[in-house]
């Protein structure tokens, strides 16, 4: 099934049934937290979602494979060959699920070599859905109403989002060096991969991310932001790839103007 416009409706589907699954759990006491391998937390809505989802894409397409974050390790050595693939965060922002603050969203991408091509990005407590592709452009669906998304010209102020617990002292840097060379700078937070989303839809110029995430955290919001006009990069500002063999994402940037307009920030990422 190659028909992205019909793809995305489908995935539409799918994400939101996944975010009722996640909104059961989060209006109970008990949010079933468990502490997994790596440390990171999981409770019972990651697991029922990714049960969703998962089945949800292999009714969809039984030939495409699916990695999920919630699935276990799967091998580099299986899945170099894919040549097409769903990558999928179930519940991105678990930590900010179990502070209830409501930034937390459902994530499914169709990766394509090493690019994410198609991607939706689901907010349960809000109901807004990001969405976008490859050739078919970006949108936001909110109250039932779906509209166009782009990134925008940068203006001054420039609006920089960023992460609320990670990378602040290289962020902080950052923030002033823009502020040094172009003029005023405006700081928002956000949770999850909402951040890219803020730049997709013209709310924000830049998210530097300048720690740890995996794949599947970014690759959805990234399929949003490609479609919507913008890049995402490595901070060499090359192109941030998939299925690599270490599913860690290095440090990169969410922009939403051409990469040559942003090279002057380089020396305050060294």
């Amino acid at each position: 099934m190659t028909d992205f416009n019909a793809l995305l409706d489908s995935l539409s589907k799918i994400a939101r049934d996944a975010g009722s699954a996640i909104l059961t759990v989060y209006e109970r006491d008990d949010l079933g937290v468990e502490t997994k391998d790596d440390k990171s937390p999981i409770t019972e809505a990651d697991k029922a979602a990714h049960d969703i989802i998962v089945a949800g894409l292999e009714t969809l397409t039984p030939e495409i494979p699916v990695y999920s974050e919630e699935s276990g390790d799967i091998d580099y050595a299986t899945r170099k060959d894919w040549p097409r693939f769903w990558l999928v965060d179930p519940l991105d922002g678990t930590k900010e699920f179990i502070k209830r603050n409501g930034e937390f969203t459902v994530n499914i991408a169709l990766i394509e070599g090493d690019t994410p091509v198609l991607g939706v990005v689901y907010v349960p407590v809000t109901g807004v859905l990001y969405l976008g592709g490859h050739g078919v452009g970006a949108f936001k669906e909110e109250s039932g109403e779906r509209g166009a998304i782009q990134c925008r010209e940068r203006t001054t102020p420039v609006v920089m989002v960023a992460s609320r617990s990670h990378g602040g002292e290289a962020v902080e840097k950052l923030e002033a060096f823009i502020r040094e060379e172009v003029g005023d700078v405006e700081r928002t937070s956000m949770g999850s991969s909402l951040k890219l989303c803020l730049v997709a839809e013209g709310k924000a110029d830049l998210y530097p991310r300048l720690a740890p995430t995996s794949e599947w955290d970014t690759a959805a919001a990234h399929a949003v932001v490609s479609a919507a006009g913008g890049v995402v990069v490595n901070t060499a500002f090359e192109p941030l790839v998939y299925n690599k063999p270490d599913i860690l994402n290095p440090h990169f940037l969410v922009l939403g103007q051409a990469v040559d307009s942003w090279r002057f920030i380089a020396p305050a990422l060294e």
